[in-house]
Order: C-alpha cells, then structure tokens, then sequence
C-alpha cells in the first residue's frame, strides 16, 4: 500500500488517501478477465486510480471510452492536468478573476513578444506629448493642467487596465456562469442512471449539487483566460492608453505604447517621427477631454455595464456546445463556448444602452478628430495620411471592437464618427472653439443622436441660447424629481439620462 496525495508539500492534505498499487479492476469484475483498461494511457489509469480508491465501475469505464480518453495522447493529459491543477489554485474572487485574467494576459502579450521601453523610447515620447500640449493649447479650451506622459510597455498597459475590464465584463461573466451551470446539471442529469463509484461522495449526496462549486470555478477560470487571451491580445495593437475610446487610464496619465506605434508606422511611407506626434495628439487630446469632463468617463462605463447587465446568455446554445465539445481537448470546451453565448436578438434597455453608447463614443472621437485636425494644420507634412489611415483602421473594426464582441457580444465602433465631426465643425464655424467645447460642460447639453440627425437644428438652437444651462439642467432636474446625481449622457430613443 501507498500514500498518494492531491496537495503540496508544504500544506496538509484533506484529500489524502491510500491506494493499492495492483491493477485497478471495475467492480464485481474478475480480476483474472479482460483488462477493462486495455489500450488506455498508463497515466490515465494511475489518475482513475487515485481518484476511486482502485473501484471503477463498468458503465464508468464504457462512458470514459465514448468520451475517446482511450484516444488521448499521455503528454496531452498531463499538460490538461496541469491546467486543471493550474485552474483550481486559482483564487476565487468573483465571476472574473483578475489575477487570472492579468496573469494569462501577460504571458499571451509576451508570447508574440513584448520588448522593455528602452531609454530612448521613453525619451521621444516625452517629446512627442510635449510638442501635442503646445499645440492643443492653441486649439481647445480645456487645459492640460498636471497631464503626465509615459510610455509603457504592453505587459504595463495590461496592469493599469485589466481592472477596468474586468468590471466591464463581470455581469456578463456572472450570467455565463449560471448558464454554463444549468448546462452542466442537465448533462449530469441524463447520466442520473449511472452508478456514482464507491468512496466518491457521501452516501445521499446530489451529483449535481456537489459539483456546483466545481462548476463555478471553472465558469470563472474560462471567463477569466477569455478575458485574459483578448486583453492580451489588444495589448499587441493599441497605440495608446484609450485609444479604444474607453477612459482605461485615468487623467492625468497620457500613456503610448512604442512597440505600436512602430508597428503602425510601418508601410505608412510617413517618418515614424510623425506619427508617433500624430498619435500623442489624439491621445493627448482624448485624456484631456476624459479630465475635463467628469461625467464623460461615467458615461460611457455606465452604458457598456447597462448593455452587459441585461445581457441574454443562450442556455439552450451552451448546453448543445457542451454535448459536443471534445473533453479530451483542453481548448475544446472554450472554443465551444466561444461563439454561443449570447442569443442575437436584443432587450429595449440593451437597444438603449447602445444607442447612448454609440453616440458618446462618435462625440468622443469625432471631437479628438477635429481638434487633432486643428492643431496639426500646417504643421505635420502628413497629418491628412495619417488620418485616412487611422479612420481605415476604426472602419475594418478595430482592435476594441473585436475584444468586445467575444467578451459581451457587442461591437464597440462609433458608427456615426462622420456625423459627430461634422457636428463639432459646424459648431466651430458658428460659435469658435470655445463654442464648440461649452457643449460638453453638461450632459444635457451635449448632442444626442437626434441631433446627429439634425446638426444644423443643434447648431442654431446652440447659437440661439436654446439649448439648457447648467442652471437650467439643475432646475428641471429639481422639479422632475431627480436624485441630483449627474446622468450618464446623450440616449437615441429616451431623454438624456
């Protein structure tokens, strides 16, 4: 006999039991019949025989067999155990683990590679962001007050956003979670009939209810490596901290990424000099607006968790995907998954919540362009190729937009950018860029997608003084009965919220 024990060294082990090393043999069988393991991997076998004390019943085996473990390739079943090993140590902290996610977002970051910021990079982003203050100071109406610049690496830019993400992405991770274990108990419950081998659970035990833990353990470890894989991804494209138009990285942080914005530079045919100071104007010109505008950054977050929060997880989807998904394959259960989440049609709030969202976003990143337009005027030889090329990039979907639509199922893009910019140079011909920027001192004032529709309408209301003050939000706030916290902005279909 043998001890055989499933924790550390350095830790008692609660699961500690004692094995017999003969053969291990199905119950009721005769030991001198056919082997019931014939063909299997030898390590498979040493782990049925670990886990049920050397008693396995028949049907048990007969199921492992339709599985195709037979068929499994032994350095594929320790590199599976390993990864289970992995899953399980885990720690638990919500629907999404952020050390988890951070942690596999880094290694997928360094994996395509992620050089360290050299000195030198450091010091031409530097530059860079101090020749864009100079130039957005003659443009635009909000200061850069403390704004600090920075170059990071990729693995950098994941630590200071992976929290951010995965706040984005916990409600839905917490309705994939329960989806994902209703799944799992309708495929235990049709395997009801199946004896559950002696010495497994307690006599009286529910399967299913002792498995639930499990269950949401690994709910949260495949949310939690999606996650991670996808950030880990973005962070081998985006220039810059918010380049997808989220307030990833607070004011007064104005962050590049050099390894990036080399990649981009490439088969641009401009000096990489120019648009690595094309790129920190648009970064620099987005962080100031974030910091100018509180309820901007709230806005936006505040659309996304509303999108993500009424969210439908297709059960019926995720329950077919585990039937046929190859347990013999680590990837294969994700990879399932992956792609039968979320039911395609949308709730009202989820039509809501996009609409507001699509529209901060074109406001967002119509007003970047037009003052990155402005300032670069006559000063940066290829300011107008180097905005072709950054709308082409936003109009073949962007590195965000792919991010969100495995995460939530939504396509992050400001359909309506065209629009917006278009807006806020209709604004600037009729009120200046002081006019063009005062729309933002309120969520109220700020256009909403009608206006999009109407821009002229807007601008005259603008200039005419009719659209609300301050004073004027406060007051129809009071009298509607608002709690008096600021909205979250713009909405398509409802008044602004």
């Amino acid at each position: 006999m043998r001890t055989v024990s499933v924790g550390g060294p350095d830790r008692p082990n609660p699961l500690e039991h004692t094995v017999s090393d003969r053969p291990l043999q199905p119950s009721g069988d005769d030991p001198s019949g056919d082997d019931p393991f014939e063909g299997m991997p030898p390590e498979l076998v040493e782990a049925l025989r670990s886990l049920t004390g050397g008693n396995l019943d028949p049907q048990m085996v007969e199921m492992l067999r339709g599985m195709g473990l037979d068929q499994v390739d032994p350095a594929m079943l320790q590199m599976v155990g390993a990864q289970m090993r992995e899953m399980f140590a885990a720690p638990s902290d919500g629907p999404v683990s952020l050390s988890t996610a951070t942690d596999l977002a880094r290694k997928t970051a360094a994996a395509a590679g992620d050089p360290s910021v050299t000195a030198s990079q450091s010091r031409t982003v530097a530059d860079a962001l101090g020749v864009a203050r100079l130039w957005l100071d003659d443009v635009t109406s909000f200061a850069a007050h403390d704004l600090t610049g920075s170059a990071w690496s990729r693995a950098e830019w994941i630590e200071a956003t992976m929290p951010l993400w995965v706040e984005l992405v916990a409600p839905v991770a917490a309705g994939v979670s329960a989806a994902v274990g209703r799944a799992m108990k309708g495929q235990l419950d049709r395997l009801g009939e199946m004896p559950v081998p002696e010495g497994i659970l307690p006599a009286g035990v529910d399967p299913s209810a002792a498995m639930a833990p499990m269950m949401d353990k690994m709910s949260s470890a495949m949310f939690s490596m999606q996650l991670g894989q996808a950030v880990g991804a973005l962070a081998g494209e985006v220039v810059s901290g918010t380049e997808v138009a989220l307030p990833l990285v607070p004011a007064p942080q104005v962050a590049m990424l050099p390894a990036n914005v080399d990649a981009f530079a490439e088969g641009l045919d401009v000096p990489t000099d120019e648009v690595r100071l094309y790129l920190a104007l648009r970064e620099s010109a987005r962080t100031r607006l974030f910091g100018a505008v509180p309820w901007l950054a709230a806005g936006v977050m505040a659309a996304v968790r509303d999108y993500a929060g009424d969210i439908t997880i297709d059960t019926d989807a995720i329950e077919s995907s585990l039937a046929g998904a190859d347990l013999s394959d680590p990837a294969s259960l994700q990879n399932a998954l992956q792609d039968n989440l979320f039911t395609p049609d949308q709730s009202p709030a989820q039509r809501a919540a996009l609409s507001r969202l699509e529209t901060l976003l074109a406001l967002v990143e119509g007003w970047v362009d037009v003052v990155t337009e402005r300032a670069t005027a006559g000063k940066l030889p290829h300011a107008d190729a180097l905005g072709e090329a950054v709308r082409r990039r936003r109009a073949t979907g962007g590195p965000a937009e792919k991010t969100f639509a495995s995460l939530v199922g939504l396509e992050l893009r400001p359909r309506r950018l065209r629009d917006a910019a278009n807006l806020f140079k209709a604004l600037e011909d009729r009120l200046g860029s002081e006019g063009r920027d005062a729309v933002w001192r309120h969520p109220d004032l700020a256009p909403s997608a009608a206006d999009l529709d109407d821009i002229l309408g807007y601008v005259d209301r603008a200039a005419a003084g009719d659209v609300p003050d301050d004073m004027d939000a406060a007051l129809d706030a009071l009298l509607s009965g608002d709690d008096g916290h600021p909205s979250t902005g713009p909405s398509g279909s409802e008044p602004s919220a």
